[in-house]
């Protein structure tokens, strides 16, 4: 009878470390920084912050999101980019919460965004890019920008998800109007999916960020994650910086479980891109 006790307190015990770790892994936000660049970057951009969130949906950390605002506030970023995948729902349970954290964004930093697949899946993606940029946020939606510091100059980039407009443009054509206006720039793109490192290699792209992995899910020791969307079982892209070719690609693990899978030793994370000559 005492070893059928010990064995179920044994029990008990793990499921209480188990429930632990799957709520700490929902709800305890991390700040990961990256340092990335090559020769192509200009001195004046040494040190330049990038903070990246990618699939959100719809997630509050605290009151009106006030965690993750003095998260994003205490990485002192330059820049903000939001990858895709913000919102998760209908235009009318989820417009307050568009608001409500893109005003606490832009108050700390310029914020880009560009789509994910949910935010053409909620049936609401050309009202939500209005919203944005009435919130004083720059949607790049297959176009560039220039960001300038003491006198100096990269690109920064964005691409709306495949699931968008089938008429939009390519990243092939994206890639080659900066390439004939801007030579030899430094290029960040953003972009909501991890899978197409070969392609912004062959582009000559020199950073990419995205998400869309959510992190593998669950992450045990010595993989990259379980599960990925995209990627299915064990799949090779899904946090921290991959190289090929000279491009780097920072994934973000996001904030959020997929499909009714919660996330496991696997917090959300904010990725803090840091601009170095490499």
């Amino acid at each position: 009878m005492r070893k059928l006790r010990r064995f179920f307190l044994v029990l008990l015990i793990l499921a209480a470390l188990l429930g632990l770790a799957v709520w700490d892994s929902q709800t305890r936000l991390v700040t990961d920084e990256f340092t990335v660049g090559n020769s192509l970057l200009p001195d004046a951009f040494e040190g330049f912050r990038i903070v990246h969130l990618s699939d959100l949906h719809a997630t509050s950390f605290g009151e009106g999101n006030e965690r993750l605002l003095s998260a994003v506030r205490d990485a002192e970023p330059d820049i903000i980019c939001v990858t895709g995948d913000m919102v998760d729902g209908p235009r009318e349970e989820e417009e307050d919460y568009v608001r409500t954290l893109m005003t606490g964004l832009t108050a700390i930093a310029p914020v880009y965004f560009v789509s994910g697949n949910h935010e053409w899946a909620v049936g609401w993606a050309r009202e939500l890019f209005d919203l944005l940029e009435e919130l004083g946020v720059t949607v790049l939606r297959n176009k560039y920008v220039t960001l300038e510091r003491d006198g100096a100059r990269i690109v920064l980039a964005g691409v709306d998800d495949p699931n968008g407009l089938r008429d939009q443009k390519t990243p092939e054509e994206v890639m080659k109007d900066i390439d004939e206006t801007y030579p030899g720039d430094y290029v960040v793109m953003l972009a909501h999916r991890d899978t197409e490192l070969e392609t912004w290699s062959r582009l000559g792209v020199d950073l990419v960020l995205c998400g869309h992995a959510h992190g593998g899910l669950i992450r045990l020791p010595f993989t990259d994650g379980l599960v990925a969307p995209g990627q299915g079982l064990f799949p090779t892209w899904t946090a921290g910086v991959y190289e090929e070719g000279g491009t780097q690609m920072l994934v973000s693990r996001g904030f959020t479980g997929s499909h009714g899978c919660p996330r496991l030793f696997n917090n959300p994370e904010i990725a803090v891109a840091v601009l170095g000559k490499g």
